[in-house]
């Protein structure tokens, strides 16, 4: 019987550590409070994934784009990563202001914050540092499309360098 618990304790520690390996695969989604919290001890390019459940695109780019390994490295290297349900119901605190759900428009005030009020699905919220404005970019985008707006602001160009000299001299490596 001590046997077989040894075994079964082997067993779990080592589903334990693949768990991990798996972990440190994917993108360390952090919630807002999180982020709020991280960016006054150390400032970082926010990266927010607004997506709806029914989308079909969001779920494409969870799938191809944010399971990417050079997109995972990148964005927890450089960046605070949150995926934030645009339809939520509940109530987000964000830099001293809440959002609540907007019946009027069936979404979250947040939402419509952080897209400027328009509203598409997936959009790609970048805020370069805190207390600067959202940057928006609807749809979907593949690997390589996130890797020149993830890589303009999160390597120092923005803003010193305008968007199109930047995309101009950038060269794709994903």
């Amino acid at each position: 019987m001590h046997r077989f618990i040894a075994i079964i304790i082997v067993l779990m520690g080592g589903l334990s550590a693949s768990a991990q390996k798996v972990s440190e695969k994917d993108i360390r989604w952090m919630t807002l409070q999180e982020v709020e919290a991280a960016t006054k001890k150390q400032p970082r390019p926010v990266l927010i994934d607004l997506y709806t459940d029914w989308c079909g695109w969001c779920k494409v780019m969870d799938k191809r784009t944010y399971r990417h390994p050079k997109v995972t490295a990148y964005l927890n290297e450089k960046y605070y990563a949150v995926k934030l349900d645009a339809e939520a119901k509940t109530a987000y605190q964000w830099m001293g202001k809440s959002f609540a759900f907007n019946a009027n428009y069936k979404t979250n005030d947040i939402a419509l914050y952080l897209t400027g009020g328009q509203l598409s699905y997936p959009t790609t919220v970048i805020i370069p540092s805190p207390g600067e404005a959202p940057q928006a970019i609807p749809g979907y985008m593949a690997p390589h499309e996130l890797e020149l707006i993830v890589k303009y602001f999160g390597d120092g160009a923005y803003p010193g360098t305008p968007f199109p000299v930047y995309q101009k001299e950038f060269k794709r490596k994903w």
